[in-house]
């Protein structure tokens, strides 16, 4: 049962939850035991049939599968389970496919369980022996939808196979009736495990436990045994791994020898154990292309090792009381005194005096191979293996084994080496066998391997031997004593933190934090271990920005891990080869400044100015914005103490930051893909150094910034997609502070030659054929300071202005329409109001106009390309600045805001706010509320603001969710009630009605009826809607974006009935108008409006009196369009009109009209489509059209 939240959960404070987060996945117990009994039990009813069966195992397995992680749930209840499948198996009565699913079932349980504790309980009687054996001699060992039930009954058999009775015994007289001998049972089960050993399913497995069960008895291993090895060993020599069948075959011999030299007696299996490892070698399986043959290998080695040293444990072993925490906790200090045990001289001259087998040698050799194979399962059980051999040897031989091992931890060898060490070095300390002696040599390749990594092209490799690594330092934690592990603790500890923190991978951040815990639970001698362990757990260091940004800082607070912290910084990280960690290295440095700034200054910037101007390009990018970031955060420190930079940092660092960029640019490392890392990386710099206030006005070195900034701008275009918008904010951030720092005059004066310079440069560059050079040139002019958008206000203004208009006219460079419309903001902003000022110098009364004619215009920008709708972008971006301008405005000089500049605001927001795209809708939504609700300032003259507040309560600000169509348009639609908001909200609706997303037109259509029901008996009212349509409709006849999503609202209104108070009426206006506007989509070429019109003729058809007359004339003609398609849907849909309004025709003709308009084949020719089409209109009492001859064109002689 899974605990419940009133279990597991907190009632509130900041760690619920997590908590819920760590216990969610505890279960308490078999909750399903009924649900699974009755599955069980309805097996016999469910077998016959594929799909009920299939079911049943689907079920069983759900279930089953939930205890993957705590199978030990399961044990009380696997006994019932297990006799009532068995008891099906057993029956005489039970065809062969309720065997087979009863066999499934138990393979699920014994999947979920593990077979070594599942097979125990199976019984295991003598009369069990003869039924199994038969039931498994019937089986097809080809037949691959039975595996299970062949898997089951290996295991079973080696359960029987365990009676304590001679297997002769059971055999009787093997004389059968008819004078032939009958094969014994020992024979008998040597066949089938043999024929089992060499097939390609899950039987093998099931063969080898049954091989290592069976040849260990007494009667079969005295018979038998000899045998079977050479059997084994031919079979292991006559395969190559090459083809698939021999690597089955390979694969089931070498896992039974595994086995049975685990299980079987040493001395049964002594003498053979030279002989097999002979032939193992002369196999060379370590250089299998199978990692699972390879594995093999390793394992039976081993297992080999270990039969030919004697079983005992190592006297010489280092050991630490109990290995349960709470054991040792529970005994009482005085005997808790568990030092290390050092045996006595006697005990180890006994040791020596035994001899050891040459072959171990070769074993250890293997292992030690092993040790470096390609895959992590072959490295772990060779790993596991050193740890195993090693515990039976004297202490000289293990110290060399030690010694061997400690060469895997060379820079020679590859990460594999590196990671097979680490796992047998926690192997070894696990169970004693790394002496207290050897630490000196292992921790620090252990530190080293804590921070491995190896660049292999674009990435590295190395995370799981840092992983390893860690795993390493928690074994060590539990394996010795905290005096033994003293001198080695602030190592271990700050390279713990290091990988824990700083890593790239979570895995190792995790695995780092968890060994960290053990130390500090099991040493208790990391300094600060507890006050540690509360901000890094392993939740915390999930997050990579908050490990580099947050906790590194709070780590670095005490004065033991600071220098540590930055040294890996500046020699790991900033030279990474993702540039993600390089820039949170950066910004780590900057927030780590504080702990220790006279280091930083004094050793970590003449560190970092080499490598600046280096050739490796990772480390010069990282080194640069390195520099950036610890000269600003020095200079913020020498704000507190009042000292400058210059007085921090030595003046060779001053003028070797000075220098950085002449150094790059002599050697054109501005150019190609590294310039792409270089710009960025010098616009960062050159922005720090300026907020910095370092002191180079008038230096040359500003020109040469200026140069850079501005050729940026001009070659953005050859900068790959990816890298250009980065490189676009760097370089407007860069321009913005070096205005600021070196181009007053005097304070608040701008340096009117820089000025002019610069002013007149970007609005030329607003005109360049490159959109990049535009984009960043309106974004130059959006950041220029004050000062120096002083006076020039009016040329600024009208150069964005000029690039908008005239842009949005030809359809093109949206994205730097896009930023030019953000820029206009940008520029007011910092300029101002000034409600009687000079239009150059301030926004006021006499270009407030101009400014808001921009931007309402940008507001209907619907350019689209192939990438879609990108009039989007521009639109987005013109909402923003009318808030921001109207903000600034309403709050500086509200009386030069006029009434209808806020209308038409006001009402485009309402038109976007309705419209389909949901991000956008939302931004719209948002911007409305903001201006609605704003108190300070207060926005003047919105329309109907009494209104609009009963529809938007101020808590509609938080709870509303503009971006879910089923909240939005059920408030956007009440302003269809709002004179003044009832065509652009209509408008806008329309998109939204007449889309093809499913949630959007659902939503949006059912607010807009709900409104039209609530105005249905209001003449006034839906006359006054009927008109708005109807304006809309005229005004965007040549506007597709508009006309098929109106077509296709309006065929939802008539066809919801919505104008029923006008069918009443004969000759209605609306009808009759709208019929005139319809009838101007007849020559179109564009089939979906066609359908549209059709659709929409269809629905008009509901109108009484001559227009009824128009309508059929209308579709009559369509029914001969030159379009066959157009032709065949216009007779569908008046078949259906006809459906839905029968009282439009006479009854008479009703049916033969039906039955000609669903029998013609109206994508036939037109000559053979015409005659039914005249016999219609003669049933229908319209004239038949005419067909006009195209003249043809008079010849100019």
């Amino acid at each position: 049962m899974a605990l419940s939240e009133s279990e597991n959960g907190s009632s509130g404070g900041e760690g619920g939850e997590s908590d819920v987060i760590a216990t969610s996945c505890v279960l308490g117990g078999f909750s399903e035991s009924g649900e699974t009994r009755a599955l069980i039990s309805s097996l016999p009813e469910v077998h016959g049939d594929t799909v009920t069966s299939e079911s049943a195992t689907q079920k069983f397995l759900v279930i089953m599968n939930r205890y993957q992680e705590q199978p030990h749930l399961l044990d009380p209840h696997l006994e019932w389970m297990l006799n009532i499948i068995l008891d099906f198996v057993r029956s005489e009565k039970s065809p062969p496919s309720l065997v087979h699913l009863g066999f499934k079932f138990l393979y699920i349980i014994c999947k979920v369980r593990g077979y070594k504790v599942f097979m125990q309980l199976f019984p295991h009687e003598v009369a069990d022996v003869q039924p199994v054996l038969d039931l498994l001699s019937r089986q097809d060992p080809k037949d691959s939808e039975t595996w299970e039930t062949r898997y089951m009954l290996l295991l079973w058999l080696s359960m029987t196979c365990l009676i304590p009775f001679d297997l002769s015994r059971l055999d009787g007289h093997l004389e059968s009736d008819d004078g032939k001998a009958r094969e014994s049972t020992m024979d008998r089960i040597l066949a089938i495990a043999k024929s089992y050993l060499v097939v390609s399913d899950t039987p093998r497995d099931a063969a080898s436990v049954l091989v290592s069960k069976f040849m260990t008895r007494p009667d079969v291993k005295q018979k038998r045994l000899g045998d079977f090895l050479d059997w084994s060993l031919t079979t292991i020599s006559q395969t190559n791994d090459q083809s698939m069948t021999d690597i089955m075959v390979l694969d089931g011999a070498l896992q039974s020898l595994a086995k049975l030299f685990k299980h079987g007696k040493r001395d049964d299996l002594l003498q053979y154990a030279p002989t097999i490892l002979q032939c193992l070698e002369q196999k060379h399986l370590s250089e299998s292309s199978q990692a699972m043959l390879r594995k093999l290998g390793v394992k039976l080695i081993q297992r080999l090792g270990l039969t030919l040293l004697k079983p005992r444990l190592a006297a010489w072993r280092y050991q630490r009381g109990s290995r349960s925490l709470a054991a040792n906790l529970s005994m009482s200090q005085s005997a808790s005194a568990t030092e290390a045990v050092t045996p006595d001289v006697d005990t180890q001259e006994q040791e020596e005096d035994y001899d050891i087998p040459e072959e171990v040698e070769t074993v250890i050799e293997h292992l030690l191979v092993g040790l470096k194979d390609k895959e992590t399962i072959v490295r772990w059980s060779a790993a596991k293996g050193i740890g195993r051999v090693t515990g039976r040897l004297p202490k000289e031989l293990a110290d060399e084994v030690v010694g061997s091992l400690l060469d895997c931890f060379s820079f020679q060898e590859t990460d594999n080496a590196w990671h097979g060490g680490c796992l047998a070095l926690a192997e070894l300390g696990r169970r004693g066998l790394l002496l207290p002696s050897r630490l000196t040599d292992v921790v620090p390749l252990i530190i080293k391997s804590l921070t491995y990594e190896e660049k292999r092209g674009a990435c590295s490799v190395g995370s799981n031997v840092r992983d390893a690594a860690c795993y390493v330092c928690w074994s060590f934690a539990r394996a010795y004593e905290p005096k033994e592990l003293k001198p080695f603790v602030t190592q271990i500890a700050s390279a713990l933190l290091i990988t824990a923190v700083f890593d790239r991978n979570v895995n190792c951040r995790r695995a780092a934090s968890a060994a960290f815990q053990e130390n500090v639970g099991r040493q208790g001698t990391f300094p600060h271990g507890i006050d540690i362990l509360t901000a890094a757990d392993y939740y915390a260091v999930g997050n990579l920005n908050n490990c580099y940004l947050n906790i590194s800082v709070y780590i670095a607070s005490f004065p033991e891990y600071t220098t540590a912290m930055i040294d890996h910084l500046i020699t790991m990280k900033i030279n990474h080869w993702d540039g993600v960690i390089r820039e949170l290295a950066t910004k780590a440095l900057h927030n780590l400044t504080p702990q220790a700034p006279d280091y930083m200054a004094t050793t970590v910037l003449p560190q970092l100015l080499p490598m600046a101007v280096g050739m490796d390009l990772h480390g010069r990018h990282g080194a640069i914005m390195a520099c950036a970031e610890i000269t600003h955060a020095l200079y913020k420190l020498g704000l507190q103490t009042n000292r400058t930079v210059t007085d921090m940092i030595s003046s060779e660092c001053v003028d070797a930051l000075k220098n950085i960029h002449q150094m790059l640019h002599n050697r054109k490392q501005y150019r190609g893909f590294g310039g792409e890392l270089m710009r960025p990386a010098m616009c960062g710099l050159i922005e720090k150094l300026s907020l910095s206030k370092m002191p180079f006005k008038n230096n040359p070195v500003i020109a040469d910034w200026q140069w850079l900034i501005d050729d940026t701008i001009k070659t953005l275009h050859l900068v790959s997609s990816g890298a250009k918008d980065g490189i676009m904010v760097a370089v407007v951030s860069a321009l913005s502070a070096l205005c600021e720092e070196y181009y007053q005059a005097q304070a608040g004066q701008a340096d009117s030659q820089m000025q002019e310079v610069l002013v007149s440069q970007y609005i030329e560059g607003l005109k360049s054929p490159q959109m990049l050079t535009r984009c960043g040139s309106a974004l130059a002019l959006g950041c220029l300071p004050r000062f120096m958008v002083h006076g020039k206000l009016k040329q600024i203004f009208e150069g964005l202005q000029q690039m908008c208009t005239v842009s949005q006219k030809e359809g093109n460079f949206t994205e730097a329409r896009r930023d030019a419309v953000r820029a206009i903001a940008q520029v007011c902003v910092k300029a101002s109001v000034c409600a009687h000022g000079s239009p150059d110098s301030a926004l006021c009364s006499e270009n407030v106009d101009k400014v808001y004619g921009t931007l309402l215009e940008s507001m209907n920008d619907y350019t689209t390309d192939s990438r879609g709708d990108v009039g989007a972008w521009v639109r987005e971006a013109a909402m923003t600045s009318l808030m921001d301008v109207t903000m600034l405005v309403a709050g500086s000089a509200p009386e030069i805001l006029s009434a209808d500049l806020l209308k038409c605001m006001m009402c485009c927001l309402a038109q976007q706010a309705a419209e389909k795209i949901d991000r956008y809708r939302a931004h719209a939504g948002n911007i409305f509320l903001r201006l609605l609700h704003s108190t300070e300032p207060a926005v003047p003259h919105i329309p109907h603001r009494e209104e609009l507040l009963n529809i938007f309560p101020v808590e509609t600000i938080t709870s509303l969710n503009w971006n879910a169509p089923s909240q939005a348009f059920q408030y956007i639609t009440q302003l269809l009630g709002l004179p003044q908001y009832q065509c652009h909200t209509l408008l806008g609706l329309t998109v939204s009605v007449g889309g093809i997303t499913e949630s959007t037109v659902h939503f949006s259509s059912q607010s807009l009826f709900d409104y039209l029901k609530g105005i249905q008996n209001n003449d006034a009212a839906l006359a006054q809607f009927g008109d708005t349509l109807l304006s809309i409709f005229r005004d965007n006849l040549r506007n597709d974006r508009v006309t098929v999503p109106f077509l296709k609202m309006l065929n939802q209104m008539l066809a919801n009935s919505c104008f029923e108070i006008f069918t009443t009426q004969e000759n209605h206006p609306f009808c009759v108008d709208l019929l005139a506007l319809c009838k101007e989509f007849k020559k179109s070429k564009d089939i979906s409006k066609l359908r549209a019109c059709i659709a929409v003729f269809c629905g008009l058809i509901q109108f009484q009196g001559e227009v009824r007359k128009k309508v059929l004339s209308q579709l009559l003609m369509l029914l001969c369009h030159s379009f066959p398609v157009i032709r065949k849907t216009t007779a569908s849909q008046m078949y259906e009109m006809l459906l839905t309004y029968d009282d439009v025709i006479d009854p008479e003709v009703l049916d033969d009209v039906m039955t000609l308009l669903s029998d013609t084949n109206w994508e036939s020719d037109l000559a053979t489509v015409r005659p039914h089409r005249n016999q219609l209109c003669d049933w229908l009492g319209v004239p038949r059209p005419q067909v006009v001859a195209k003249q043809s064109p008079v010849q100019v002689s």
